[in-house]
């Protein structure tokens, strides 16, 4: 298997930019990341998501929503509010959402 980009997609849609810094907590992190992931891809609006972390600690995740009541479905999802709470309070320093939405979308994949 190898690395991909999330691919492009016929414009409009979502972007939602979060970016953190973590705390040293870590209990109770990687499987609430998991079930994350389990609940946001049963979206029907959900594209996908990109993720990566500095080794100085910067985290920056890029999900992409086909329109506004995907995004608000997944923000609403109570799990979700949990986590996000759960996160203000354990995991994480800062963090900054950023919302936008994508009015150009192409890419390229090397053949051969």
């Amino acid at each position: 298997m190898s690395i991909q980009p999330v691919q492009a997609f016929e414009p409009p849609y979502l972007m939602a930019v979060f970016t953190s810094v973590r705390t040293t907590a870590d209990e109770g992190y990687p499987e609430t990341l998991a079930r994350m992931g389990e609940i946001v891809s049963g979206n029907p609006g959900f594209l996908g998501y990109e993720s990566a972390r500095t080794p100085g600690g910067l985290g920056i995740t890029v999900a992409y929503f086909r329109d506004h009541a995907s995004l608000t479905a997944w923000r609403e999802d109570l799990e979700h509010q949990a986590a996000m709470r759960q996160g203000r309070s354990d995991w994480y320093e800062s963090y900054t959402l950023h919302v936008a939405t994508v009015e150009r979308s192409h890419g390229f994949v090397r053949n051969g």
